[in-house]
């Protein structure tokens, strides 16, 4: 017995000897492996004749381990419609095996920096990995075009470094950064078309998130299907009536007692600016409840939690934050999560869910 034992670990350690012998070539069948399976993927081409919504960030300005900031991406025979896009949501993007060079256009809800701050990530990525010969049209109500003039000014000089580096067939000069496409918002119970192309039509209409202004969410349509978002918004009737027996609802949340806790913990250790912006936040947001019951008054098909406030970095917190969602609303209600995708077959009623990452 004991000359087997000593046998048994003789040949452990030599298989562990030529594991260590062996890593670096391991590693480099691992990697090449890796990167085959990568650069094959094409989520967006594989992807069959209707709408399609992914979470490329489910998060917002809070620091979130497991959330990029607020994005959404809107899928439509091979094009894609980026509303909003937050920090780390363009990375996202790409791991989620969406290219962002297929991005036709990028719409923003408002101006808050967690809504903007991936906005050079994506132009970039979309001229020098879509071969793009024209700027990103950017869709946004007023005051967008100091946002996109801003950021070219701030990426010339990257831009000329990868012309000269990569030359002017491959990096088109004329491609770069992005084109401001401003609208005015509408108010009151208006609404007003944004986009009308090949049968995909995008509406906006305002929402509250005073004092930022303007302030608007988006309705998408396309061959009978219908994905509503709300923006940063309080709850709105303007939101159940662009959702209005829509598909897929995608609203934003806060949840107010958590918040509550966040500030009594830093008042506790005296910090007094966090204290005050935490007891500010929710007079501009809309409760977990609050959404669910939106989505009610609009017989919305299914419920999307997105723009998640605070961070959940545990899904052990998820049926806290979800608290009397059901009682509001009986439909189905996803708590969003990076990478989700949901898929809305053309001319049926059928919602498809994925996860991407």
């Amino acid at each position: 017995m004991k000359k087997l034992g000593l046998g048994l670990l003789i040949l452990v350690l030599l298989i562990v000897g030529a594991g260590v012998l062996f890593q670096e070539q391991i590693g480099k069948r691992l990697f090449a492996s890796a990167v085959d399976a990568a650069v094959a993927r094409d989520v967006i081409g594989d992807l069959p004749d209707g709408m399609h919504v992914a979470l490329c960030g489910s998060g917002s300005p809070l620091p979130d381990p497991t959330r990029a900031g607020p994005c959404s991406a809107v899928i439509i025979d091979g094009k894609m419609f980026i509303v909003d896009v937050g920090g780390g949501a363009v990375r996202n993007l790409s791991l989620m095996g969406l290219n962002p060079g297929a991005t036709e256009a990028l719409l923003l809800t408002h101006f808050h920096s967690d809504h903007i701050d991936g906005m050079g990530e994506l132009l970039l990525q979309r001229w020098a990995g879509g071969g793009r010969t024209s700027p990103l049209p950017v869709i946004a109500p007023e005051g967008v075009t100091a946002i996109v003039d801003g950021l070219n000014a701030a990426y010339a000089a990257d831009i000329q470094y990868r012309i000269a580096h990569h030359g002017e067939a491959t990096m088109s000069p004329t491609g770069a950064g992005g084109v401001a496409e401003p609208f005015v918002a509408p108010e009151g119970q208006a609404q007003i078309i944004v986009y009308d192309q090949a049968g995909i039509k995008i509406t906006a209409f305002p929402v509250h998130h005073e004092p930022i202004s303007p302030a608007v969410g988006y309705r998408f349509d396309y061959k009978g299907r219908s994905v509503v978002f709300s923006g940063d918004t309080v709850k709105m009737a303007t939101v159940e009536k662009a959702c209005n027996g829509c598909d897929l609802l995608v609203h934003e949340v806060l949840n107010a007692e958590m918040v509550g806790t966040l500030e009594a913990a830093f008042d506790k250790v005296g910090r007094k600016r966090l204290v005050k912006i935490m007891s500010d936040i929710p007079d501009y947001h809309t409760t977990p409840v609050e959404a669910a019951e939106a989505a009610k008054a609009a017989k919305a098909k299914m419920l999307v939690f997105s723009h998640i406030v605070p961070a959940l970095p545990l899904a052990y917190l998820e049926d806290y934050y979800m608290q009397g969602v059901s009682d509001a609303f009986d439909g189905p209600v996803v708590l969003g999560k990076d990478g989700m995708l949901f898929s809305l077959p053309a001319n049926k009623n059928s919602i498809e869910q994925d996860d991407l990452l």
